[in-house]
């Protein structure tokens, strides 16, 4: 059995001491270069960050409700009442539209029969882009920024529905209905410019209210309506004229 000397246990424990010194040494540049690992990578919100940022929309939410439910009803007919009043004068344009086209009416009624379901058809194509949009804006999840591609988006979604729709209602019209094929060409080609616009103002005009510093809660949904129906109804008088020419009908 070996015997270990005092100059060996000596050399042992100076071997020892140095290993141990590395290792401390190793250990302090893993700490620093982690320290800077987190100081140059952008930090992450963390599940108190994330709980206090939905405290701040709840909170949010609810002091708009609550300032909603504290206004007078003449206050909330004093704010909107002139925007209304605008928007009534400009519906105005449709009966002047629809007394221009008086003769042709009393010759071809049934393009008289479908003025109610462009208008209605209008008006939902626009109401479901103009919600969702406002809900968007409201939450913060777009901003004004987003506004080209947003409008891009939702007037092409408006021509595609339009699409499917106005070949539905053609046929229908036409085999179920009864209605001559000349009319029921024209409110098929109607309905996907008229969704098309539709979804164009529907979606454009929230972010124009932003941009000019009004309220697109109380302006944007009847102003929607208002140049959707002017609009629709011009379109279907415009392409009625060019598909009854075509059809060799007296307009």
């Amino acid at each position: 059995m070996s015997t270990t000397t005092p100059s060996n246990e000596v050399s042992v424990l100076r071997d020892l001491k140095e290993i141990i010194a590395k290792q401390a040494d190793e250990i302090k540049e893993l700490k620093f270069t982690l320290q800077a690992s987190k100081s140059s990578t952008p930090s992450h919100p963390t599940s108190t960050q994330n709980d206090s940022h939905h405290h701040a929309l709840l909170s949010a939410a609810s002091s708009d409700s609550n300032q909603y439910l504290s206004t007078p009803f003449y206050t909330l007919a004093v704010r909107r009442v002139y925007w209304l009043a605008i928007f009534l004068i400009s519906l105005s344009l449709t009966a002047i539209i629809m007394n221009e086209f008086e003769s042709t009416l009393s010759k071809q009624i049934e393009l008289a029969y479908f003025v109610p379901l462009l208008a209605g058809h209008g008006g939902n194509t626009g109401g479901q882009t103009i919600g969702s949009v406002l809900s968007a804006l409201s939450t913060k999840s777009i901003t004004s920024s987003d506004a080209g591609s947003i409008i891009r988006k939702e007037a092409s979604s408006g021509l595609t529905v339009g699409i499917i729709l106005g070949v539905l209602v053609g046929f229908m019209a036409h085999l179920v209905g009864g209605f001559s094929v000349h009319v029921s060409v024209v409110v098929g080609c109607t309905l996907p410019i008229l969704s098309g616009v539709a979804g164009f103002l529907a979606s454009g005009i929230p972010f124009l209210c932003v941009a000019l510093g009004l309220d697109p809660a109380v302006i944007a949904a009847p102003a929607m309506t208002t140049f959707v129906d002017v609009s629709g109804l011009t379109s279907y008088f415009f392409i009625a004229g060019r598909v009854f020419r075509w059809f060799g009908v007296e307009f």
